[in-house]
């Protein structure tokens, strides 16, 4: 892409920018809080390509006076002083193109989203649960060296450890646009804790990533949820089993059941649970996104596609594969321990390698 070209993009981004700096200071426009909410985050993503847009045309313009010193002047040193900046500045202009190409390209609406991790056991029996476990406690482990927020919201354990299912909801800065890539099948191969001849066995673990729905991205009729209330199970102090705290809510038009009983307050069950109710239902939209792009792009990163098998943790050769880029580390205790910034670096690579063949920026 030439130079033109990308200033003309940039004014344009600039142009757009000014009008929505406008926009959300007009008093009409912040009493309608769903139009003013995607303003602002409209706002937000423009600000960082003006920024880069202001660089640019500097950079721009210490290029072209390089040039003229070098065609007009006299003296050797100077000269060889501009000589050195001209070639500075041009590395350094190459590597400015290739980020606003990529702040360029659409950005997912959904990637600044927190998030709703569901982590079910699949094949393998109570291996998988073991297995679900472990992916639950890599999670964990990585949002909290991102600092965000995890809260369980459901979970039933598997009878040999670990979950049959746990569900749970990640607050934080990008959640959804950093885990997307996590969501299908993860399997594992190693000696199970029940096996006694020492094989090794194959299990699997589901795993999705849903992006959390804000209050203004779906309109829920109360006359279409049915609530039940009952007793909570598992771990919670004398309360469990005594007091209907637990929540759980059916949307009738879809058949889409969602239950909440970490917390002791009904209120706060209630809360959750709609939160989730949400998202699921926003999702069965947001799914048809999803499939739009995987049909398109070749990398199938972070398509929607649960069924998919994107990871293979094999124990035996302390060995992770992932299938979609055909990554292969050989770390996996840090790994399983939560280091997973390598994998999902390298992913959004992948994609973004793809988005860019897409756009022909």
């Amino acid at each position: 892409m030439s130079n033109n070209m990308i200033l003309e993009k940039l004014e344009g981004v600039r142009l757009r920018f000014e009008e929505v700096s406008q926009m959300i200071t007009d008093p009409e426009i912040i009493s309608d809080m769903k139009r003013y909410i995607k303003l602002n985050k409209e706002y937000k993503n423009l600000e960082p390509l003006v920024k880069e847009y202001i660089d640019y045309k500097n950079v721009l313009s210490n290029i072209d006076s390089a040039k003229e010193i070098l065609s007009s002047e006299k003296d050797n040193e100077m000269r060889e002083m501009a000589k050195e900046e001209l070639e500075e500045l041009e590395s350094h202009i190459f590597e400015m193109e290739e980020n606003i190409k990529l702040l360029l390209l659409p950005k997912d609406p959904e990637d600044d989203k927190n998030a709703i991790l569901e982590i079910r056991a699949g094949t393998g029996g109570d291996e998988a649960s073991i297995f679900a476990g472990d992916l639950f406690r890599m999670y964990t482990k990585y949002c909290e060296s991102k600092h965000w927020k995890l809260e369980v919201t459901h979970l039933s354990e598997g009878t040999s450890g670990g979950y049959k299912e746990i569900v749970s909801k990640i607050t934080g800065n990008g959640v959804y646009g950093i885990l997307k890539y996590e969501s299908g099948v993860h399997r594992v191969q190693r000696v199970p804790q029940t096996e006694t001849q020492g094989r090794v066995h194959t299990s699997a673990a589901t795993v999705a990533v849903l992006p959390e729905a804000e209050e203004f991205d779906i309109d829920l009729k109360p006359e279409d949820i049915r609530k039940d209330t009952y007793c909570s199970s598992g771990p919670g102090g004398q309360s469990v089993n005594t007091t209907y705290s637990a929540i759980r809510l059916t949307h009738v038009p879809s058949g889409i059941v969602v239950t909440c009983q970490d917390q002791k307050s009904q209120i706060k069950n209630l809360d959750k649970a709609m939160t989730e109710l949400r998202s699921r239902i926003y999702n069965i939209e947001y799914q048809k996104y999803i499939d739009d792009i995987s049909s398109k792009r070749k990398t199938m990163v972070s398509t929607g596609d649960r069924s998919a098998k994107i990871r293979t943790y094999n124990y035996p050769q302390g060995r992770v594969t992932d299938h979609r880029i055909g990554l292969t580390l050989y770390n996996l205790p840090s790994i399983i321990g939560g280091d997973i910034k390598e994998i999902i670096e390298k992913l959004q690579m992948a994609e973004n390698a793809e988005r860019l063949k897409e756009s022909n920026l």
